[in-house]
């Protein structure tokens, strides 16, 4: 009876195998039908990337002038800041320096800063005023090693940026505001006025002439 069975059992198998055979041939035929998927070309993003290059690259150049400028601006700061730190020190010298000038000009009055005492005076008088003179020397002398210069206006035009006008005298000998008398020195620290100077001016003389470019008139 198992003799009976084998021939139906190998026939079975034989039409499962053809049958496999078949599918497998249908599923080729299908894959080989579909046509493969093509990916979409990237967009374009040159244009993009440039605009965002040339955005940085300006950013980069404004903040590197931004600091450029605050460099430049500390630099100036730190300069002026010790240039005018001893402004005040300095013009409570001021009063110093017009007292000794005063009490020059008390015991030799009339006589010029750059001429010595007369050799007639009294020995004791004549060792004082070079006591005094060399005292102011030595004085002004300190200031101008701290940036202190003082002003010598007398002949010059009247400058209302570095003198004070105390009061107008009628000279028609010199050009209408010009500096005839010093009543107080000026001075200066750096490339400003510490004390304007007190002075007398001219008037009802010629018009000054007009000044000429890159000439400085003023004291």
């Amino acid at each position: 009876m198992s003799a009976d069975n084998t021939p139906k059992t190998e026939s079975r198998t034989a039409e499962t195998d053809a049958t496999a055979a078949e599918a497998l041939t249908e599923e080729q035929r299908a894959d080989q039908g579909v046509e493969p998927e093509v990916a979409a070309p990237a967009p374009d993003r040159t244009a993009e990337l440039e605009a965002a290059v040339a955005d940085l690259r300006d950013r980069l150049l404004r903040a590197h002038a931004e600091m450029e400028n605050l460099r430049r601006r500390t630099e100036r700061e730190t300069q002026d800041a010790k240039r005018y730190a001893n402004t005040a020190f300095a013009r409570d010298l001021l009063a110093v320096a017009d007292n000794l000038r005063r009490a020059i000009d008390s015991a030799a009055p009339g006589k010029p800063d750059d001429e010595s005492v007369d050799d007639g005076a009294d020995p004791a008088l004549t060792a004082f005023l070079q006591g005094v003179e060399l005292t102011e020397r030595e004085l002004l002398k300190a200031l101008e090693k701290n940036g202190v210069t003082r002003l010598a206006p007398h002949g010059q035009l009247f400058d209302p940026h570095r003198h004070e006008a105390v009061f107008e005298a009628p000279d028609s000998s010199v050009p209408t505001g010009t500096v005839v008398q010093v009543m107080q020195d000026g001075y200066m620290i750096g490339d400003r006025i510490l004390r304007p100077a007190m002075v007398g001016v001219a008037r009802g003389g010629p018009k000054p002439a007009p000044a000429t470019p890159g000439v400085d008139r003023s004291a």
